[in-house]
């Protein structure tokens, strides 16, 4: 029997209009603190104070979003979600003041966090079933590629010309062009169904998912203390100046070559094992990164729980989407991407408490046996609890 195509002609639209979203998205994110100390003379608490309103924003707009996408036509609600995200870019580039331009960075979150949502849910629209856990391994690729190249060109720019508005230009023409690419996709017909019932809880996450929703929220902690005090930890204790690039590209390198590798399993409905594999695999770099403190085990680390990763992504999605009916697949992934950005938020917040009190390696070592809980809640409930309840 021959296998249904996964590269149709709107599936690489889509996966090409993601790439444009984080593309647009990371030229501009590793530069925006230096935008705003050298433009604004701001301080470091004024810039965390202005860059978290964007993540505030986002982490509240995904419920909102997949109650839309499953709730009204998914191409209207995709195209103004898009629209919006790469209006606000132009915001950019007319702000004259801070407060002016943290107002536009902090509601920019809210079609960021909306858009992301809507694309990957009709990307899951525009894949064969038959090869749906596959397909989404792959969509991921696009994250990982341009959040891989894009901070690289971004800080070459600056480099070269020290102009933001150039690269703040650079992120409006990138985001359009992926509204453009999406305004083409043709949508297989999505049936609403009128809920004349109250709106619940139920309505803005799955509530099936819930204990994969907490492996995500241990997953994003341990994720959230490490890529946002890594930095300054390589510089103050490991003493290296610019090692975070480097790290970076060695994790997204993790994340793609696992994506990879991953697509085998998933192809053949593995997508229990993949996330199995995938949390132990990371889990060890989370031990790795704490146990050691020299330069090898830091760059060491993002290779292991980039490859760990990239098998828990792809896999934890496909087993939201698996427990959740076709009219609640908007649902499902807003479901998901909001336990990973709590996670996030958690682990910026308790790991710089652990920080100020008690130094680096007790962060590292809060990250670790966060992770730990996850995994063990993990093999303990949420994979029976997975298994008795998916619904394809």
């Amino acid at each position: 029997m021959q296998k249904e195509k996964l590269w149709n002609a709107n599936y690489v639209k889509v996966w090409a209009a993601n790439f444009m979203i984080y593309f647009s998205f990371m030229i501009v994110t590793p530069l925006l603190p230096l935008y705003l100390s050298e433009t604004y003379q701001a301080d470091k608490d004024t810039i965390g104070l202005v860059l978290s309103g964007y993540t505030l924003t986002a982490l509240l707009a995904r419920p909102i979003a997949g109650y839309l996408v499953d709730s009204f036509p998914r191409r209207i609600v995709l195209l103004v979600c898009y629209f919006l995200f790469f209006a606000f870019f132009a915001g950019y580039l007319i702000a004259g003041t801070m407060t002016l331009f943290a107002i536009i960075r902090t509601m920019h979150g809210a079609p960021m966090g909306a858009v992301t949502v809507a694309n990957s849910t009709c990307a899951i629209d525009v894949l064969p079933s038959s090869r749906r856990a596959e397909g989404i391994g792959y969509y991921g690729l696009s994250n990982n590629l341009a959040t891989s190249i894009a901070p690289t060109v971004g800080l070459l720019i600056y480099d070269s010309i020290g102009n933001y508005n150039i690269i703040f230009l650079i992120a409006l023409i990138a985001a359009g062009i992926g509204c453009a690419i999406n305004a083409t996709v043709h949508f297989p017909a999505h049936k609403i169904v009128p809920n004349k019932d109250p709106l619940s809880f139920d309505r803005f996450f799955l509530l099936k998912g819930w204990s994969l929703g907490v492996v995500m929220i241990c997953i994003g902690l341990s994720y959230g203390v490490l890529t946002n005090y890594l930095a300054i930890y390589g510089k103050e204790v490991l003493h290296m100046t610019a090692g975070t690039g480097v790290w970076f590209a060695i994790l997204s390198g993790g994340l793609i070559l696992s994506r990879l590798i991953g697509a085998r399993t998933l192809r053949k409905g593995k997508v229990v094992e993949n996330v199995n594999h995938g949390i132990l695999v990371s889990l060890f770099g989370y031990l790795l990164f704490a146990l050691l403190e020299t330069p090898l085990a830091y760059y060491g680390a993002a290779l292991i729980i980039g490859l760990g990763n990239g098998h828990i992504w792809p896999g934890v999605q496909t087993m939201f989407i698996n427990l959740a009916p076709n009219n609640k697949r908007g649902t499902a992934n807003s479901s998901q991407l909001t336990c990973w950005d709590i996670g996030m938020g958690l682990g910026v917040v308790l790991g710089g408490i652990a920080i100020h009190h008690t130094g680096y390696s007790s962060a590292f070592w809060l990250a670790f046996l966060v992770n730990v809980l996850g995994v063990l809640f993990y093999f303990a409930y949420v994979k029976s609890h997975f298994i008795k309840n998916r619904l394809r």
